[in-house]
């Protein structure tokens, strides 16, 4: 999972795409990166770390031009490194730079034809620089000198034909203009928006609403399944419906984890979705558990307050913020190994003892991945004095792998992987653990917008909707996604980047 923004304006972009991806930087805290252009010239900035470390003063001022992309980095595959920092640059055809939020489920293949039919290198093992080298090649076979928005529209829908599996892109032609799009599925989100200066109109494509509102433009819409959009350099947008079939199938776990509450994904709002979240929850114990006695509910910080706050609500029982967060840890999900997840589980959480103190403690969670978390913090409930620990997942059972641009591990990995409910309570310690109903969470993201088609919920349940994910290439994730793996891969990535690093400051 990763978070985009690229910007077209009337005055140098820089500022603006550095603000955004400081909003969007719950998206990726491996890396960060800004292309932008003046003059026929690309400046880049890219490098590991959070947006406020990456960038500094004299980068910002070297960062000129009026258009420009920017990106920030969670490992989808596992692997990190300053080699795999985006956005990704080409020179031919024109100069384009990309950056991509997503994952390529044929990016072998894809990678194999690249070398051998259309005579292209690329340089990392990533899918981003695959998917920017099949826009490349398709843009080259048209042979225009001077690209227009209906020859972007054809290389997009050039990539829609050979790229299987999700993906949302922000692109940069020098001396052109911005392009954007979305898989046929529309499973990665992406929006647009425009903002009047008075000296005419800018425009802004991001990964999530949110990244909009903060800097004073204005949602125009997300964009559609299979679409494209190119703003070029005096302003104009257009737009065009690229796949030949597309659906809205956007990823439920979004709703669940990632996004910020107050975005809009496809119409929905994240912030009512986790509050039907929550009271779905609350449904479900008196449905189970009508005489269960619960003092207090705690949610785990922070994406499970709101669903957490509603479950109260309806249950009429007391919320309290009984777990302080360290806000300067990361996301112990997109956290690379397990041993820096189990370290900094503690250093995040720590409790409150007169929340938990003799009491029957609730404890509510976004959702249980490795189990890892939620063991600790039952374990430091109980410390505290809890006479009872309950846990509640506001999403159903993890039960298989992401392929679509989440690193969940390895199914052997899933806690719920090829276990029942109870047998997951046991691993955890809890006294009873009650999971989300995966028809409830659809509803309730799906009475935002009754025109969404369907969900990507294969984390749940198995099903992968672009149909082409087999147990093969399961297998294959799981050699890629455990933890040896993954180690094994930043090391060898790390040594690469110490070269790449030397030439890609701005």
């Amino acid at each position: 999972m990763c978070g985009l923004v690229g910007v077209v304006a009337k005055s140098d972009v820089a500022p603006d795409i550095y603000d955004a991806l400081t909003v969007l930087q719950h998206r990726g805290q491996d890396a960060a990166g800004i292309v932008t252009c003046d003059g026929g010239r690309f400046s880049q900035r890219k490098s590991e770390g959070l947006v406020r470390d990456v960038f500094r003063q004299h980068h910002m001022q070297r960062l000129g031009g009026t258009m420009g992309i920017g990106h920030v980095r969670y490992p989808t595959a596992g692997s990190s490194g300053p080699a795999l920092a985006q956005p990704f640059y080409v020179n031919s055809p024109y100069g384009i730079a990309l950056a991509h939020n997503g994952n390529l489920t044929n990016s072998e293949q894809l990678t194999r034809e690249l070398f051998q039919d259309d005579l292209r290198h690329l340089n990392t093992d990533s899918d981003s620089e695959v998917l920017l080298n099949v826009f490349a090649h398709e843009l080259q076979t048209l042979g225009k000198l001077n690209p227009q928005a209906d020859d972007i529209f054809r290389a997009v829908e050039g990539v829609h034909r050979r790229c299987r599996g999700g993906y949302a892109v922000v692109g940069l032609l020098v001396n052109y203009g911005v392009f954007g799009f979305r898989d046929p599925q529309g499973i990665r989100p992406l929006v647009i928006g425009v903002r009047d200066t008075g000296k005419g109109e800018e425009y802004m494509i991001a990964s999530e609403s949110v990244a909009l509102d903060v800097l004073g433009f204005s949602l125009l819409g997300d964009v559609a399944p299979g679409e494209a959009i190119f703003i070029d350099l005096q302003g104009g947008m257009h737009r065009h419906q690229c796949a030949a079939a597309s659906t809205l199938r956007p990823c439920i776990f979004e709703h669940v984890y990632f996004a910020r509450p107050d975005s809009l994904m496809d119409g929905i709002s994240v912030y009512k979705t986790r509050m039907r979240q929550g009271e779905a929850l609350a449904r479900k114990i008196q449905r189970e558990r009508p005489d269960i006695e619960i003092d207090v509910i705690i949610p785990i910080p922070d994406t499970s307050r709101i669903a957490a706050q509603s479950m109260a609500y309806h249950l009429d029982i007391k919320f309290r913020e009984g777990l302080m967060k360290n806000r300067y840890i990361g996301r112990t999900f997109i956290m690379p190994g397990q041993s820096h997840r189990k370290k900094s589980v503690k250093q995040k959480l720590n409790p409150v003892p007169l929340e938990f103190e003799g009491k029957n403690v609730m404890l509510v969670d976004d959702s249980i991945v490795r189990g890892t978390t939620c063991r600790q913090l039952i374990e430091m409930a109980r410390d505290a004095g809890a006479a009872k620990v309950y846990f509640a997942s506001a999403a159903p059972p993890v039960r298989y792998p992401n392929v679509y641009g989440i690193d969940m591990p390895s199914a052997q990995e899933l806690i719920a992987h090829g276990r029942t409910v109870d047998e997951v309570c046991d691993l955890i310690g809890a006294d009873w653990l009650v999971y989300q109903d995966l028809e409830d969470l659809i509803e309730s993201s799906r009475e935002g917008n009754p025109e969404v088609d369907g969900f990507d919920c294969s984390v749940f349940n198995g099903e992968y909707i672009t149909g082409d994910v087999d147990q093969n290439y399961l297998d294959r994730v799981e050699l890629l996604r455990n933890d040896d793996a993954q180690t094994e891969s930043r090391a060898r990535l790390t040594a690469e980047g110490a070269v790449v690093g030397l030439h890609n400051d701005a």
